[in-house]
């Protein structure tokens, strides 16, 4: 097995898309759309992990709206750049029946990850599953019927990095988002 790349050899050419300044400005914008949308709810604020504990924490701590938390780990990824058939590492706990779920996660690129849990959602009996991301990346290789009800920002088709997302695994903690 092959030693992944070293995030101190990519992060000194990576370019700096948003800086924490910027992303906890759009988060706060993003927390006010939720909040009034939710009006009178308890929503399950539902976390995809790894990549979205950091923007979940955040957006969590702007949402004045009372929420009830649970998390997921699903993945496609396991340390590469490239996905693969996804992965259910932890389901839900709570019960979904009758609920208003909103789902959270770093990062909607392709779509495969979010269509696979917000359908599982679904088939848990939840009424509504909207979508929180911090990121949405720009191309035409999204899968049909899934887009985000709340976007942060919006990124170049590039990998990127930082901010819950990972580069082998590694970076997630960074406070800003790179792209190389």
């Amino acid at each position: 097995m092959s030693t992944p790349p070293k995030l101190s050899d990519a992060l000194p050419t990576a370019d700096l898309l948003f800086d924490r300044a910027t992303l906890e400005r759009e988060i706060a914008r993003m927390a006010r759309q939720i909040d009034t949308d939710y009006a009178g709810d308890r929503p399950l604020f539902l976390t995809v992990m790894h990549g979205g504990m950091l923007f979940a924490s955040l957006l969590a701590l702007e949402i004045r709206t009372d929420l009830e938390f649970d998390y997921l780990h699903a993945t496609r990824y396991r340390g590469k750049t490239r996905g693969t058939g996804l992965s259910w590492l932890r389901h839900p706990q709570v019960p979904m029946l009758d609920r208003r779920v909103l789902l959270v996660d770093d990062i909607l690129d392709e779509g495969q990850t979010l269509v696979a849990v917000r359908d599982a959602c679904l088939r848990e009996g939840a009424k509504e599953v909207r979508i929180a991301v911090l990121t949405s990346k720009l191309h035409d290789r999204r899968v049909p019927g899934i887009s985000a009800d709340y976007v942060g920002v919006e990124l170049p088709d590039r990998y990127v990095f930082g901010f819950g997302m990972d580069y082998y695994e590694q970076g997630r903690n960074l406070p800003g988002i790179y792209a190389i």
